[in-house]
Order: C-alpha cells, then sequence, then structure tokens
C-alpha cells in the first residue's frame, strides 16, 4: 500500500489557473508514482478548479492527499453557494455548461462538498468541493 502524503497550493483568479492546476496535480501524482490515476484525476480535478475559478471571486485552495487507498483532491473558494452534482446525465454535446460535476459524479468513486460562514475554518466563509479516487483508478460510468 502506498505512503500517506499530502500537498496544498494555492491558484490566484487568474483564466490560466485551471490549466496550472492540472499541471501540478499530474506532477505530485507521477513524482509519487501514481501513474495510473493521473489522467482521471487531472480531468476531475481541472473541473473543480474551473467552476471555482468561474463563480467564486479570489483565489482557490488545492490539496491532494493519499491517505491509505485513497487519493483525494479537494478545491476550496470563498464562495459558500454549494452546487448539485445532479443526477441527470452528462450535458448534451450542444451545451456550453454543465458538463463538469457531471463528469465528477460519473468518474469519482466519491465526491462531495460542504459550505460553511463567514468565521468558519479561520476564514469568511466559502466552501471545499472533492473527489476521491482509489487505486485501481476506474472511469465509473464511462465504459
Amino acid at each position: 500500500m502506498p505512503s500517506d502524503w499530502d500537498y496544498a497550493f494555492e491558484m490566484p483568479d487568474h483564466p490560466r489557473a485551471p490549466r496550472v492546476a492540472r499541471r501540478v496535480v499530474r506532477l505530485v501524482l507521477e513524482e509519487h508514482g501514481e501513474r495510473e490515476l493521473v489522467d482521471q484525476a487531472e480531468l476531475l480535478a481541472s473541473e473543480l478548479i474551473a467552476n471555482s475559478h468561474r463563480y467564486a471571486k479570489g483565489p482557490a485552495n488545492v490539496r491532494v492527499k493519499r491517505i491509505g487507498a485513497r487519493l483525494r483532491v479537494s478545491v476550496w473558494d470563498g464562495n459558500p453557494d454549494l452546487p448539485s452534482f445532479g443526477t441527470a446525465a452528462v450535458s448534451g454535446p450542444g451545451d456550453e455548461a454543465g458538463r463538469g460535476l457531471g463528469l465528477v459524479r460519473l468518474c469519482a468513486e466519491s465526491y462531495g462538498g460542504f459550505a460553511y460562514g463567514a468565521g468558519a475554518l479561520g476564514s469568511g466563509g466559502g466552501k471545499v468541493m472533492w473527489f476521491e479516487l482509489g487505486d485501481e483508478g476506474a472511469w465509473r460510468g464511462l465504459g
């Protein structure tokens, strides 16, 4: 079983933040020999970070953490509005939005989010969205 580790980094409120975050997630996983999880984690992390950039003002904090057989990626931002993962299928080809959380729902082994008010966790409020992947890196629901 892999050893536990934990990385956290802050992304500025910038249009390139999702792309930079994808590269950092990829680098962390490759450095730890987690190549089987790279593509899936990179895709899902970029969806959460892109949502943060689109709907929240200010920086986002990203955390990539290995706990036993699980990999958890979480994204914090200052917008306390918690989106719904929904139950509908992923958006159609002509839709310009709505795919991100659907992909997380379809591909992650577990996922969720929680909002908190001002003063909680030593901040002005916000939310954390997260997903987990296991060792097998299965792309649930896509094949």
